[in-house]
């Protein structure tokens, strides 16, 4: 679902990778679809690769969008834009046990953010992990039968 998906430090939003070069990659804008070199001197991360730290362990960032979309039914999640009091105690909800002193607002308002970018993009796709979990048990079912 977020392969191919990147943020990159000092550029709004999220862009999808179309191609790699020695010296760059092109990358389009989710938002506004144009296409453009992102060079090797811009932070770029893939959302993929992205975890959010909880009293415990590091969570992937597709499973917080996961617990977002289950919350909200689908639908957008609160705005990015709001207080910040209001962001925590939102985050807290989705979240419970995130780590308070290392995630910041900036942080919850870039998940929020892109959460509701994919989500309107429609690019929110969980049925993949679902398929991967059942095809899981039935192969743990079947160990323990025979």
């Amino acid at each position: 679902m977020l392969k191919g998906i990147l943020a990159i430090s000092g550029q709004a939003g999220l862009f999808k990778l179309i191609a790699e070069s020695k010296n760059n990659i092109i990358v389009e804008s989710l938002e506004t679809g144009k296409r453009m070199p992102t060079y090797s001197t811009s932070k770029i991360s893939a959302l993929e690769d992205i975890a959010i730290y909880t009293d415990t362990e590091d969570v992937p960032l597709k499973d917080v969008f996961k617990t977002i979309s289950e919350k909200e039914d689908g639908g957008e999640a609160i705005s990015h834009k709001s207080s910040a009091d209001k962001l925590k105690a939102y985050f807290g909800a989705v979240l419970p046990d995130y780590d308070r002193d290392r995630v910041y607002v900036s942080d919850i308002k870039k998940v929020l953010l892109w959460y509701n970018i994919l989500r309107e993009k429609e690019m929110l796709d969980f049925s993949e992990e679902e398929e991967t979990k059942t095809e899981n048990s039935e192969e743990k079912q079947e160990g323990v039968s025979e």
